[in-house]
């Protein structure tokens, strides 16, 4: 998606990255790195416990996480393609979820933390990929309402935000010891 501009030589020339698109994609990295880093402070029992109020083990969530960017990227696409987001429904989503965790609910740490780390530079990658109008393209999103939002906006309220989101709900189970 990144935009080339010929020279008068013929050769092509990247133009210089969005600053917009490499801050996301720095915020995601962080995201991410922070995730990874309580998930190795995990111990077996714990990455092994269901988190309150979620159901899934904490290992699962991490994994989850991992799995989604990959998808949360391509719609992402869509959207800085001017193209919307249909037939994604937060039904769907929750099925989605309940499959992901019944088919790994035995995860290893190992595996989970490899395909965080790989998918999670893919998605920064692809995010900075992103010219500031392709971030700033609208379109209807079915998650959201069909509300036209920006390539920005989901990106920020999906792959930036997700593993922000679940590091926190883990980090409130081992505060009150629930996990």
């Amino acid at each position: 998606m990144t935009t080339l501009v010929a020279q008068a030589s013929g050769a092509l020339l990247r133009t210089p990255p969005s600053t917009r698109a490499n801050a996301l994609a720095e915020r995601l990295e962080q995201g991410a790195r922070a995730l990874e880093a309580a998930a190795i402070a995990l111990t077996d029992t714990t990455w092994h416990s269901r988190i309150p109020g979620d159901g899934r083990k904490a290992g699962v969530v991490v994994h989850h996480v991992a799995t989604m960017y990959p998808l949360e990227i391509q719609l992402a696409q869509l959207l800085a393609a001017g193209k919307p987001i249909d037939d994604v429904t937060w039904d769907r989503v929750h099925e989605l979820n309940a499959s992901h965790a019944k088919a790994n609910d035995a995860v290893t740490k190992d595996a989970a933390l490899d395909l965080l780390r790989r998918n999670s530079a893919a998605a920064a990658a692809a995010i900075r990929a992103m010219s500031d109008e392709e971030l700033d393209r609208a379109a209807t999103i079915s998650l959201n309402d069909n509300a036209p939002l920006t390539c920005q906006f989901f990106l920020e309220d999906h792959a930036v935000r997700h593993s922000y989101h679940h590091l926190a709900r883990i980090r409130a189970a081992l505060a009150t010891s629930a996990i």
